[in-house]
């Protein structure tokens, strides 16, 4: 993907991003598809930089923590504070994760979260990646607002790949999804159960924008499916939706819905 010299530099920026163990320059290369001695000249300007840091003993690069400072120096001062507490009380009222997705073009992408579970079985994933539209509850809610092209379209654009350890409940086919869907629109949240994993579920409604109505992010609430299962979930949703007005009518004051 050789690409300008700025792709390079976010191709080798997210490639690190999903390495905590760090990369070989040689796999950074052949992943930029540009020689070594680029390659080497570009991670020495970064390393100059601070955004990049070489491990002495195995030679691997790896990312600084000054693009995570920056993040949250971002969310900091971009309503985040706004945001917060309310996704505290939801995860203390329900003992379970709670996650916020934010909408930006034909992305939902976990920007924050809170742990209600203080103890025994714990749910807790990674933030800051895009929620996998095809066998989420995150991914159904939105998916949910669209029509059936539109959301399969979209299904379709972000890539077919899936995991191998999906949970049994996962939809098998394009038919499988739109009926979650239908069912999303009519209860007015989506839920899944062992489908992203075994052992786990979540449900999830969408935030919209207070004066057009148009979703502008995804509140969820995940657990183990010993403490969740389906008929739980379906308790959850009246206090889910409450949150996500609440949230609604606090987006203007926070740059994350913007």
């Amino acid at each position: 993907m050789a690409g300008s010299q700025i792709e390079r530099v976010f191709s080798v920026l997210e490639n690190l991003t999903s390495a905590p163990r760090g990369l070989p320059m040689q796999t950074l290369a052949e992943q930029l598809d540009i020689p070594k001695s680029a390659t080497h000249r570009l991670l020495a300007e970064l390393i100059r930089l601070g955004y990049v840091r070489q491990n002495p003993e195995n030679l691997r690069y790896h990312l600084s923590t000054k693009l995570v400072a920056m993040g949250f120096r971002y969310l900091s001062s971009s309503g985040a504070d706004i945001v917060q507490p309310v996704l505290d009380r939801l995860a203390q009222e329900t003992g379970e994760l709670v996650r916020l997705g934010v909408i930006e073009g034909e992305r939902q992408t976990w920007i924050a979260k809170s742990q209600g579970a203080r103890s025994g079985l714990r749910y807790d994933p990674d933030m800051g990646r895009d929620a996998p539209l095809f066998y989420t509850a995150s991914g159904h809610a939105w998916l949910a607002c669209m029509s059936d092209a539109q959301a399969l379209s979209l299904v379709e654009r972000q890539g077919s790949d899936r995991p191998k350890d999906l949970g049994p409940n996962a939809p098998r086919s394009n038919i499988e999804l739109l009926e979650r869907l239908r069912l999303a629109r009519e209860q007015g949240y989506a839920w899944v159960e062992e489908s992203s994993a075994v052992g786990t579920s979540a449900i999830a409604a969408v935030v919209r924008h207070p004066g057009d109505g148009r979703a502008i992010g995804v509140l969820s609430i995940a657990g183990p499916s010993a403490r969740m299962p389906e008929p739980r979930l379906h308790e959850l949703a009246p206090l889910l939706v409450s949150y996500t007005e609440e949230l609604s009518a606090a987006s203007q004051a926070s740059e994350l819905f913007s």
